[in-house]
């Protein structure tokens, strides 16, 4: 049963039956996201804008790294 609050349909339709934060919440922020995006890329009608996302949080975090 999808719960677009609790349980987005696009974050449980995954082929696995494992949940999108299932696995995000052992990433920090950035990487997080970029999964998340990545994750639901095909299930919203938008995967470009997706996948777009996903790149400018990974490279947020590549920028972040390369200043430590």
């Amino acid at each position: 049963m999808s719960d677009a609050v609790n349980h987005p349909k696009h974050y449980t339709s995954h082929p696995s039956g494992i949940e999108c934060i299932d696995v995000v919440e052992h990433f920090g922020f950035n990487l997080g996201n970029v999964i998340k995006y990545l994750w639901r890329a095909e299930e919203k009608g938008a995967p470009i804008e997706d996948l777009r996302k996903a790149a400018w949080y990974l490279n947020r975090e590549i920028e972040k790294r390369g200043k430590a």
